[in-house]
Parts: structure tokens; C-alpha cells; sequence
């Protein structure tokens, strides 16, 4: 069974319905006992990483999630969810779960390209250049756009752990894959099926399948 963690942080709706077109059963929690028992999760989520952080203190995700990691059971991260699973984020000066080492930081002021400004946060559709190949990635093309929306973006203190990276006015980190961890800061539920390839691959990743 797939969990989506329900941390009060909003975008549940959209994963569900993904998980749905491509036929698979999930729960939608924030119960850690119920928790215990999944063998994958995602970690969606859109908003302040503030608010969210405190929530999931509140009712002890944070512990959980630490304890899990340690299963080695896979962990899938979406934009906020990508987010908060570093140390500390610069929204709202906030302490992290520290899945990741690194933290979250805002586009520069003043962000341009070829001499124009960009609006933040970024909205809309881009690309990820991806370093090396991942299971998660098998079978979406490089040229493969993405829909993101947001005005942070991790920044991981480790470099071998960015898997892609995406540029908006600077060359930032859009996909991160650490072990039984991968986090990205676009919305794959939201972009087509490239993104519904994604999530397909991690409902089987570390399985026997072919």
C-alpha cells in the first residue's frame, strides 16, 4: 500500500487523482500507526514551511519520518514536500526534518534571463537536465517539460545527492535522490504523462518487476 502523508499542507487531491488514473491503491493519513504499515510514501504538499513543519510536529511526522527513512523503504517528495526534508528552510526561517542535509533557499532578488526580469515564483512549465539515470526517471524523455510552481528551491549541502537540475534565471536543484529517497520540486501529478510516468516508476521501484 502507497501513503500519502496528509499534513494539512494542501495538493492532496491532485496526487490522489494521479495514483488513481494509473491504478493504484493508496490510504491518505496522518496517522503513524496506520503509517507503519505502508511500503512506500509520498510527501506532497504546497504553502509556508513554517506552518507545515509545525503541523507535522504537532503530530509527530517528523519523528516518523526519520524512523522510516531508516526502513529503507522508498520516500517520494513534491515540491513542499521536497522542501522541508532538508535541515532548515529560509521560509519563514524554519528547522527542517533533515532527511537531506542542506537547506531551502528564495530565488535572488531581481532574477533575470537574457536581460529580462522573472516574475517569482516560477510558474509554469521547464525542463530537468537529470546527471545521471534513476529508476524513478526510466522511460521520460530528456526533453520532457514539468510544471513548477514556487519561489524556493533545495539547495542540498551534499552535490552528489542533486539527480537534475533546472535553470530559471539561475541553475537550480529540481530533483534530489539520496538512497531510498527521491524529491523534486516540480508538481509530477500535474504535469501529463511524463509526470504520470514518474509516479508510475515509483510504485515499483525496488520491486522484482521488469
Amino acid at each position: 500500500m502507497i501513503a500519502i502523508i496528509d499534513y494539512n499542507a494542501g495538493n492532496i487531491t491532485s496526487v490522489a487523482r494521479a495514483l488513481q488514473n494509473i491504478g493504484e491503491d493508496f490510504v491518505i493519513t496522518n496517522d503513524v500507526k496506520k503509517l507503519d504499515n505502508v511500503e512506500r510514501v509520498i510527501f506532497p504538499g504546497v504553502g509556508a514551511g513554517g506552518e507545515a513543519m509545525a503541523y507535522l510536529s504537532k503530530k509527530k511526522l517528523d519523528v516518523w519520518m526519520k524512523n522510516y527513512i531508516k526502513t529503507g523503504k522508498p520516500l517520494l517528495g513534491i515540491c513542499l514536500g521536497t522542501q522541508i526534508i532538508l535541515d532548515y528552510s529560509e521560509e519563514n526561517e524554519t528547522k527542517c526534518i533533515g532527511l537531506i542535509a542542506g537547506s531551502t533557499k528564495h530565488f535572488p532578488e531581481k532574477l533575470t534571463e537574457k536581460g529580462e526580469l522573472l516574475k517569482v515564483p516560477q510558474m509554469g512549465w521547464n525542463s530537468v537536465k537529470l546527471r545521471r539515470s534513476h529508476p524513478v526517471f526510466k522511460g521520460v524523455a530528456p526533453e520532457a517539460e514539468f510544471y513548477f510552481v514556487h519561489s524556493y528551491y533545495p539547495a542540498p549541502s551534499d552535490d552528489s545527492v542533486v539527480l537534475g537540475k533546472t535553470n530559471y534565471g539561475i541553475n537550480f536543484c529540481s530533483v534530489l535522490a539520496k538512497d531510498n529517497i527521491v524529491a523534486m520540486q516540480f508538481h509530477p501529478e500535474k504535469s501529463g504523462r511524463p509526470g504520470l510516468q514518474i509516479l508510475k516508476n515509483f510504485c515499483t521501484w525496488g520491486k522484482n518487476v521488469e
